[in-house]
């Protein structure tokens, strides 16, 4: 009786698939609000294109492009740097410090409106301050490994 107590107990990690357990949660999240969002307003959205009160376009007009793809170019390039560096770290979590700083500069300057020495000082601090914590408390605190 005692094994099959301690059994149900025990817990094993399969270390080449438990990363993928947080992302398949996410994943199934956002598919569950995709079905409650198509159903609440599919029918409405389709009646409207229907009737001719809506038109779809992927893009509005006068878009911002240079945020819009500066975004996309800057998150792949993100990923790929933290990949690269972190093989160069193997194990210290210094992949996602190091390219997470330059990272989060970088959108902070490409949305921000009228930049000054306030507002360069705050961007600044926050872009070291954030993923140094974000390193910290991931990597030290709940020693959960980091890229």
């Amino acid at each position: 009786m005692g094994d099959t107590a301690s059994s149900l107990l025990a817990v094993k990690i399969d270390f080449d698939q438990s990363h993928l357990f947080f992302p398949r949660i996410i994943m199934c999240l956002l598919l569950l609000l995709l079905v409650i969002i198509a159903v609440l307003y599919g029918r409405n959205f389709f009646q409207d294109i229907r009737a001719g009160r809506r038109h779809v376009r992927f893009f509005q007009e006068n878009y911002d492009k240079i945020r819009l793809f500066g975004t996309i170019i800057g998150v792949v390039i993100y990923f790929v740097l933290m990949d690269y560096v972190g093989t160069l770290f193997p194990n210290t979590g210094l992949g996602f410090l190091l390219v997470s700083i330059p990272f989060m500069l970088f959108l902070s300057l490409l949305y921000v409106h009228d930049l000054d020495r306030k507002k360069t000082i705050i961007i600044l601090l926050n872009s070291t301050i954030a993923p140094l914590t974000a390193w910290y408390i991931l990597g030290n605190l709940f020693n959960i490994t980091l890229p």
